[in-house]
């Protein structure tokens, strides 16, 4: 009982000096509800307790839990501030500490003044503030930053150097320290007029083909990028023109809005181009199983479970992954919002595509024409005759040949080498095997058969 006047005496004092703040729920209330509540009394209905749910005003309301405008007669603060441990909320099993009498304070203030819920900032549409009156700052954010500083007593840093500054814009902007060069270029220009060498210098960075991948880093992290597919055997994948497609989105400036739309649903724009269908590359960046006795549906699911958690991180913010199995107990996103979501990403194929570019094709006709080169100016260096002598010889003996590489009896599956007709040499049977095959020719003039060796 002593205890019980302490508490509220003490909010009673903290109430005194309250009653004239308006005590906001999204900014004062809600996030204790949240720590403290929610879990027993929130959004989902498979755990909630005694049916008070106090994210909702009306459900809280009509149970008594909350009456507008008499917190002595709510239930909430009479769980809150009873000293019975078979009452007391949150209860002592949850390990959660009892609300402090400035907490108290704010709930009976808050009950007082109506009760008035609001939705969490996040779901609300940005709203134009009166602009804060600038002093030293010379922009509107520095001068809400500024009058925040003041009440704490403290003031701006000093300004950067300009050594510093460019340090500072390079690493920011390209990921990458400036030249010798670019600093003296920009302390030269710097002196004449700063604002100007600052704009030079920002725009001339934005223009750099480094800014796209620097910045396509954070967000090839966030769409899970991998050149391998993850599971067992980590196989490489072709992926990079994905990659390639957030560098130059970035570095073209693309509106976020396109940005987005074009990853999400990008095949399904009106005459969809080639760029706008590998940016759905997005979602498949999911890891793939490639072992011999998985199940595919089984890792579709899985590879949904993934794109709809990370749907919801990036683009909603939220962690809709809690939903999977029960109504989210702390964001507003139920069961059924989780698997309508998750219908959504699963009705779509898995096609594949081959990506060019004419570079790529101009370096692909490169390559190969030199290597025809090579190839030609090697045979030019066998005598005719002798060459002609060594490819018979060796055809004739491709059966004695390839009878030594018939696998045996005992190990059917190791893949079976035959000599071709052009002196190549086919691999059938088990390609899975990574076994490495050593060919041992001849080459004297008399020119042998080939030998086999397989590992």
């Amino acid at each position: 009982m002593l205890m019980l006047r302490s508490i509220i005496c003490s909010v009673s004092l903290v109430l005194a000096a309250q009653a004239e703040e308006t005590i906001q729920f999204a900014r004062d209330i809600r996030p204790i509800l949240s720590d403290r509540c929610f879990k027993c009394h929130g959004l989902d209905e498979n755990s909630r307790e005694a049916g008070m749910a106090f994210h909702d005003r009306a459900i809280a309301v009509k149970e008594k839990g909350i009456v507008p405008g008499d917190p002595n007669a709510s239930l909430m603060i009479q769980r809150m501030m009873t000293e019975d441990p078979d009452d007391l909320m949150p209860p002592p099993s949850s390990n959660k500490p009892r609300l402090s009498p400035d907490e108290l304070a704010k709930f009976r203030a808050w009950i007082e003044q109506g009760a008035i819920y609001e939705d969490h900032w996040a779901f609300v549409s940005p709203r134009e503030t009166q602009t804060v009156p600038l002093e030293s700052a010379t922009h509107p954010v520095d001068g809400l930053i500024e009058r925040r500083l003041k009440q704490e007593g403290l003031a701006f840093s000093k300004p950067a150097s300009p050594e510093k500054l460019l340090r500072r814009l390079h690493l920011d902007l390209i990921g990458l320290p400036p030249s010798t060069d670019e600093l003296e270029s920009f302390l030269a220009e710097y002196k004449l007029d700063h604002e100007k060498a600052i704009t030079t210098v920002i725009d001339a960075l934005l223009g750099r083909p480094e800014y796209g991948e620097r910045w396509a880093r954070p967000w090839l992290d966030l769409a899970r990028y991998a050149d391998t597919n993850g599971y067992e055997k980590d196989r490489p994948r072709s992926i990079w023109p994905y990659r390639d497609w957030v560098i130059h989105a970035l570095n073209n400036d693309m509106p976020y809005d396109q940005f987005s739309i074009e990853q999400l649903a990008g095949d399904m724009l009106p005459g969809a181009t080639a760029d706008q269908k590998v940016a759905t590359g997005f979602h498949r960046n999911t890891m793939l199983n490639e072992e011999g006795g998985i199940d595919p549906l089984e890792y579709r699911f899985h590879a949904m479970v993934d794109r709809v958690a990370t749907t919801g991180t990036i683009w909603l913010g939220l962690t809709v992954g809690c939903a999977q199995c029960h109504t989210h107990k702390f964001d507003p996103i139920t069961h059924k919002d989780y698997y309508s979501l998750f219908a959504l990403l699963n009705n779509a194929d898995e096609p594949e595509m081959e990506v060019s570019s004419p570079a790529l094709k101009a370096q692909r006709e490169r390559i190969e024409s030199e290597i025809r080169k090579a190839e030609a100016a090697l045979i030019g260096q066998i005598e005719p005759a002798a060459y002609k002598r060594w490819k018979q010889e060796t055809l004739a003996r491709t059966a004695e040949w390839t009878a030594r590489c018939v696998p045996s009896p005992c190990n059917q599956r190791r893949p079976l080498l035959d000599l071709m007709e052009d002196g190549s040499v086919f691999a059938s049977g088990d390609f899975q095997k990574r076994d490495v095959y050593r060919l041992k020719y001849d080459l004297k003039i008399s020119l042998s058969a080939g030998v086999c060796d397989s590992n």
